[in-house]
């Protein structure tokens, strides 16, 4: 009912309630009159107040309308701007997980670390360095690219300076049903301590087959394919094609690829106390010219001989870890027992080179070929909350290398000695962020050369910090 509705039915009261009246006179009459007069003014007031209320109603959301067309003309405006980000909103959506591992150590050691094992002199090993020294400092940097790609960039910073690409790689698992691609520099997924950066390492160094065979760690660039099984157990299944420039390959500039990787892992939890994990992996590259200096020779020539060797390599590999935790809480406590074996296959052309010319008749190249082995078994038991201890044995089989007729007289072809090792270590962990290491260690991995080992080391994590693997 409006306004004026209410109004007439006012007056109409009030006439009806004056004619009514046995004593009406001209003094009430004007009274009414004047009651009339003040309602109409006192509701024209109202409807005044009213309908200027509802003008400024009208007004606020012409003006909202307005700013919210300008605020659609300006994303508008700057959508173009946005296009080539790879995520949507403002700059900060774009936020990669930056983390810096920071390593040293003392070393105290009798003989030179650069003296590789007995046998295994024309492979790679770097041995450790004595004294004090700076460890390998690694800088990390990881961010999903968008929905369907992953990248992630680990730099080494070198004691002596400068820096080197341990692992640049993009991630994706748009082949679905399982499958998940790999392409870049990365760790080769073969065995089980390959995949495992330094920091998370349970001893100071590698085992003696990983220095040997791999130099430490096999880095390879290509491309890794994993297929992960829609099972209850663990189950995965992976190949890689690579260029072949880890060891113990040759970076070689060819089209194709150098090297090539098949790998399986198993898996399961028995309980909520123990796990397992089992694998096997087969690795296939080639070596061209492959030089070692300094090597043991049937004339003891004075500083060595220098060979030179040119094949294929074939290297097959089984690894094994089990894990329990009393009611499986593994902050409190945990064991850990794991161990791998590889054996390597190598056959080709060996050049036995003490420096004489080609005129004079050297260098002296023929055939060759050896099979080569090594193994590893430890265990790392962590006793309380922060605090670990753990025993390594490592064991080598240098083998007995086939050496062609011109080459018999002056290549070694059986060594009679397995090198080997016995190492101990304990640890302090404050926090999964720093760790404090000793470790102690009896090397025989070099005949006639045993050496009692020192190893002090500290491991910082700054930054994020991401899960290890299994």
């Amino acid at each position: 009912m409006s306004s004026k509705s209410y109004l007439g039915a006012a007056v109409a009261a009030l006439l009806s309630h004056s004619f009514n009246a046995s004593a009406a006179n001209d003094a009430d009459l004007q009274a009414i009159r004047e009651q009339i007069q003040q309602l109409k003014q006192s509701y024209e007031q109202r409807i005044t107040q009213l309908e200027q209320r509802l003008q400024q109603a009208e007004a606020s959301g012409k003006n909202a309308e307005r700013s919210a067309a300008q605020a659609q003309s300006q994303a508008q405006a700057a959508a173009p701007q946005q296009a080539g980000r790879p995520a949507t909103g403002s700059e900060n959506s774009f936020n990669p997980a930056v983390s810096l591992i920071l390593s040293g150590n003392y070393g105290r050691l009798k003989q030179d670390p650069a003296i590789p094992a007995t046998g295994f002199a024309m492979d790679a090993n770097p041995g450790h360095q004595q004294g004090f020294n700076l460890g390998e400092s690694e800088l990390s940097i990881s961010a999903n690219i968008d929905p369907d790609y992953r990248g992630v960039a680990t730099l080494a910073l070198l004691p002596a300076g400068g820096m080197s690409v341990e692992n640049a790689y993009v991630q994706s698992s748009v082949p679905g049903n399982g499958f998940n691609l790999r392409f870049g520099r990365f760790f080769s997924g073969l065995g089980y301590l390959n995949e495992q950066h330094a920091h998370a390492w349970d001893f100071a160094d590698q085992p003696l087959v990983y220095a040997s065979l791999w130099n430490n760690q096999l880095g390879e660039d290509g491309i890794q394919l994993k297929w992960l099984a829609p099972t209850n157990m663990f189950a995965e299944i992976g190949a890689e094609l690579g260029r072949g420039r880890g060891f113990p390959g040759t970076d070689r500039a060819k089209n194709g690829n150098g090297a090539s990787m098949l790998f399986a892992h198993l898996g399961d939890d028995i309980g909520i106390e123990h796990s397992w994990r089992a694998g096997a992996s087969l690795h296939q590259t080639r070596r061209e010219n492959a030089r070692s200096n300094s090597v043991p020779d049937l004339h003891n020539t004075p500083g060595g001989a220098s060979n030179s060797f040119s094949g294929d390599s074939r290297t097959a590999g089984l690894d094994m870890v089990w894990k329990y935790s009393p009611n499986g809480n593994i902050r409190e406590r945990y064991v850990k027992v794991q161990g791998e074996y590889f054996r390597r296959k190598e056959s080709g052309l060996l050049a036995y080179d003490i420096g004489t010319p080609p005129a004079a008749g050297g260098p002296i190249t023929d055939s060759y070929a050896v099979t080569q082995s090594g193994w590893y078994l430890q265990s790392v038991y962590q006793f309380m909350p922060a605090w670990r201890t753990g025993l390594r044995y490592d064991r080598l089989d240098p083998g007995i290398a086939t050496v062609g007729a011109r080459n018999t007289g002056n290549v070694i072809g059986d060594y009679a000695f397995k090198p080997s090792r016995v190492t101990w270590m304990a640890d302090y962990s404050p926090s999964e962020f720093s760790r404090l290491r000793l470790q102690l260690a009896r090397d025989n991995s070099r005949q006639g050369r045993a050496d009692n080992q020192i190893f002090l080391q500290y491991i910082m994590s700054l930054g994020a910090h991401g899960a290890h693997q299994y």
